[in-house]
């Protein structure tokens, strides 16, 4: 009796753990396959370009002059000074957009050895910064800087104007609207080829956004860009 007592119940014993087994695999693999699905994600980059006119022109025009003496220089530092003056008024701009810089003074004998020594011992420059929102009127001016050099004024390397957009803000909303519009395409697209739909958003990173000029011959023209990296959810 005892016998088979202890046999019957090594029986349901083993019954019940087979049960348990069979049952413990099931749920761990409802749970695996639950996490499997809330996990699946896809990322994706969305692109927003914008063309849009410069809005800020800053206009460094340099020059010089050479001689022994330097009252004489004074006075032709003064007078080309006043040409440029003049030049950028003409082109339509005021004196509160023009800023002249202290001059600056080099005695290129001090660093001459021996007989090296140059014709004419200082040379005597400075700077007049265009600064100004009028662009059109920049450029338009700087197709006439050739008046000057006929004027008889030595203008210095790096006398280019540099050209800014100031009005990110009023468009970085739109911008980052369309790339993530642009990134929630992409998604969908790959959901389509996947089999799946696509959910919420999982992660979101703007970017960074840069401001070039649109090419070398157009520095007056900028290409605003955007770049929004997104992470979507995906669901069967």
């Amino acid at each position: 009796m005892t016998t088979a007592y202890n046999s019957s119940a090594r029986v349901l014993s083993s019954l019940l753990i087979a049960v348990g087994l069979a049952a413990g695999g099931w749920f761990a693999g409802q749970g695996l396959a639950k996490f499997r699905t809330d996990d699946r994600y896809v990322v994706v980059k969305g692109l927003a370009e914008r063309e849009v006119p410069a809005d800020l022109v800053v206009w460094p025009l340099g020059h010089a002059v050479m001689g022994n003496d330097l009252a004489p220089l004074q006075a032709q530092l003064d007078a080309n000074t006043d040409a440029i003056r003049r030049f950028f008024r003409e082109a339509g701009f005021e004196d509160a957009e023009i800023v002249v810089s202290p001059p600056k003074l080099e005695d290129r004998a001090a660093w001459a050895w021996g007989e090296s020594q140059p014709n004419e011992r200082f040379r005597y420059q400075t700077t007049l910064t265009l600064r100004s929102n009028r662009v059109p009127e920049a450029i338009e001016a700087l197709r006439n800087t050739g008046r000057l050099v006929a004027a008889g004024v030595l203008l210095a390397e790096g006398g280019f104007p540099s050209f800014e957009y100031t009005g990110l803000n009023s468009i970085k909303p739109e911008l980052i609207a369309e790339a993530t519009a642009n990134a929630r395409e992409a998604a969908e697209q790959f959901a389509m080829d996947a089999n799946a739909t696509v959910g919420g958003i999982r992660s979101a990173n703007q970017g960074v956004i840069t401001i070039n000029d649109r090419d070398q011959g157009s520095p007056h023209v900028k290409l605003v860009r955007v770049v929004s990296t997104v992470e979507y959810f995906l669901s069967n």
